[in-house]
């Protein structure tokens, strides 16, 4: 059946135009497939190849040095645009270019094919894995070395493969419970203004059995319930589903839309565990663990803290936590390049990062169970307020790491500061407005109660530019 006889009814804001590349993707899935192959590859390559390299010295650039390429492409491209495309576009990362996901898929086909099993069911999995990434990534210097990459990244890589192996048909269950960072997405994704709609009215007036393609049946590998989805944060953005039953549609939505519409909005629909896990992740993860990863190597706090304890183990003829571990997947351990973690080091920016990850957690979490409470709404349904601001943090602090590999360079253009702190203040306010709109009461005090809660991640990034690194 061609693209031109599907019959795609017309959207409010996409238009027909944009209903009809979604139904072209569910045509070409071989071309996604390809897209696939190559980033598979390209990962592959970016991956393996520099570990067995020399590392680079400290002048080498970009475009001179494979490993200094490879470390660009993964933290100065990869990541902070991935971010940016899953709140533009939805999770199109995942569905057509992931490597993980896609060979999680392709393995699954020939795998045991067995039920997913209770526990990795379990809603926590995404908080408790990023948090793992966030804090062992700093551990071992995930953003500067090829080993700590391809021990993380690969490694990743490898478990996806084994779940694929052994759980579902043809699906993916990694993505859908234990990627770490499905959770991250699953939240940026409920801004993005491009979605997939799905019409239930007219998924049950068309007949029994039907479907706008008789070729094959939807395989919606991330494991949705099609006709009842109403979220973007599960759909993969795959296209398979497109005009299915004339009811599903690649169509546009105001960014708000999700956040203020009626499922958000519904009293009798009682906060799942679900809910509880992704508020954590949003408020603990992505703003207190996020900054307390960008922030440890540049904060002057740390350094007094640690010359302190140095001095204070000295003095009491405590040594060892002055030596080194010598074991690279457990502390940061690179003689050749001059950095090596002791285990005081090691220590230390474990506590900083818990510590920060907890203050600005309580303080973001206080503030929003205050609003939840005046605004007459589950604390967890308010805090999506505070996606756009949570993806602007990961946006900002990981295109801060892309200015540092190049030429081992830790000075940055004189202007990222005050975009930076423009982009972060308008998501703020993008907030802040939102919960004005959302609440049903108090509307004034629960829009203060949120910008109070923005504030302190705001000082946080505002001393971090004009005080200790003032540009």
């Amino acid at each position: 059946m061609s693209v031109a006889s599907e019959q795609v009814a017309p959207t409010a804001l996409g238009g027909e135009r944009l209903a009809r590349i979604g139904v072209f993707m569910r045509h070409h899935q071989a071309l996604i497939v390809l897209a696939q192959w190559v980033m598979v590859i390209g990962y592959a390559v970016l991956l393996v190849v520099p570990v067995f390299l020399p590392l680079p010295p400290n002048d080498a650039r970009i475009l001179g040095n494979f490993t200094r390429f490879a470390q660009f492409m993964f933290w100065g491209i990869w990541w902070p645009f991935v971010i940016v495309s899953i709140m533009a576009f939805g999770r199109v990362w995942c569905g057509v270019l992931c490597p993980e996901g896609a060979l999680s898929e392709w393995v699954s086909h020939c795998g045991l094919g067995l039920g997913i099993p209770r526990w990795m069911k379990w809603a926590g999995w995404p908080f408790v894995t990023f948090m793992i990434i966030a804090l062992y990534g700093q551990m071992i210097s995930l953003h500067r070395y090829p080993d700590p990459a391809l021990l993380i990244l690969g490694g990743s890589t490898v478990a996806a493969v084994a779940v694929g192996l052994l759980y579902g048909r043809g699906k993916r269950v990694w993505c859908r419970h234990l990627c770490p960072v499905c959770g991250v997405f699953a939240l940026l994704a409920k801004v993005a203004p491009v979605h997939f709609r799905v019409d239930r009215v007219a998924w049950d007036a068309a007949p029994a059995g039907s479907r706008t393609s008789l070729q094959h049946p939807v395989n919606c590998a991330p494991l949705i319930d099609i006709r009842r989805m109403e979220s973007a944060s599960a759909c993969h953005m795959c296209g398979r589903c497109a005009g299915e039953r004339g009811a599903v549609q690649l169509t546009l939505r105001a960014p708000s839309a999700e956040i203020l519409g009626a499922s958000a909005q519904k009293a009798v629909r009682k906060v799942d565990a679900s809910d509880r896990w992704l508020a954590r992740l949003l408020i603990y993860g992505m703003v207190g663990a996020a900054l307390g990863a960008f922030q440890w190597s540049v904060s002057p706090w740390f350094s007094t803290m640690q010359r302190a304890a140095t001095g204070w183990l000295v003095a009491h003829q405590i040594l060892w936590p002055l030596s080194h571990p010598d074991h690279w997947w457990l502390f940061a351990s690179s003689p050749v390049a001059g950095h090596a973690f002791t285990w005081l080091d090691g220590g230390m920016l474990i506590a900083y990062i818990v510590a920060e990850t907890m203050v600005l957690g309580a303080w973001l979490g206080g503030w929003m169970r205050l609003a939840g409470a005046a605004a007459g709404l589950p604390w967890q349904r308010l805090a999506d307020v505070l996606v756009l601001f949570a993806g602007t943090n990961l946006f900002v602090g990981s295109a801060l790491l892309a200015f540092s590999q190049d030429a081992g360079n830790v000075m940055l253009p004189p202007w990222i500061g005050a975009v930076s702190m423009a982009l972060l203040s308008l998501a703020t306010a993008w907030g802040v407005v939102l919960a004005w709109r959302l609440a049903r009461r108090q509307r004034a005090v629960v829009a203060l109660m949120v910008l109070i809660a923005g504030a302190l991640p705001l000082a946080a990034w505002a001393v971090e530019f004009f005080v200790w690194r003032p540009l």
